[in-house]
């Protein structure tokens, strides 16, 4: 019983309002801050995913996957702000009306088995279900830091629901990206 609960998969409604940015899951906000990345400052919002949470994750916006790349690491508590850089997880970049917004699947203590369903060039819908981390884990959201946030530390988020933030359209970007891993998502 606890394995039908825990993969459930409720609908969402998924906000239309311009530029939102909405949770690619469920769970609790535990970081909101600003963060370097490429010379670029950037808003970092984690949420962390109890085994109590649905763990379905959902694209934050709408737009084409740029980059998909896994990256093998630990499996430290997902509430350890360690664990955003250490721990094994799926990096994507989605890119849709002129903003460019990285997502982390971050594997956690108990979970080991990230899942990402689409491959880079396929285009998303803002909460569109794109896979899931199984048995507790954590998702890292980042985006231009001139964004307007809607979330603080303690709030409790929906994936595909709960918009996080309001982003600045800003014109169509050129970029084309790459598949950067060979493995891919496992």
């Amino acid at each position: 019983m606890f394995f039908l609960w825990f993969f459930r998969d409720p609908e969402r409604a998924v906000p239309d309002a311009a530029g939102a940015l909405v949770s690619p899951g469920d769970g609790k906000v535990t970081d909101v801050s600003f963060v370097t990345t490429g010379g670029e400052k950037q808003a970092r919002i984690s949420i962390f995913l109890s085994v109590f949470d649905v763990h379905v994750n959902r694209s934050p916006i709408a737009g084409v996957v740029r980059e998909v790349r896994y990256q093998r690491g630990k499996f430290l508590n997902a509430m350890n702000r360690a664990s955003a850089e250490q721990n094994e997880q799926n990096v994507v970049r989605v890119e849709g009306d002129g903003q460019v917004v990285i997502f982390k699947q971050i594997a956690g203590l108990l979970a080991r088995r990230i899942v990402f369903h689409p491959k880079v060039g396929d285009r998303l819908e803002r909460g569109q279900r794109v896979g899931l981390i199984k048995f507790g884990s954590r998702v890292d959201v980042l985006f231009d830091a001139g964004a307007s946030l809607q979330v603080k530390v303690g709030d409790r988020v929906r994936g595909g629901a709960s918009v996080l933030a309001y982003l600045q359209p800003k014109g169509e970007l050129a970029s084309a990206g790459s598949y950067s891993a060979a493995e891919g998502a496992r």
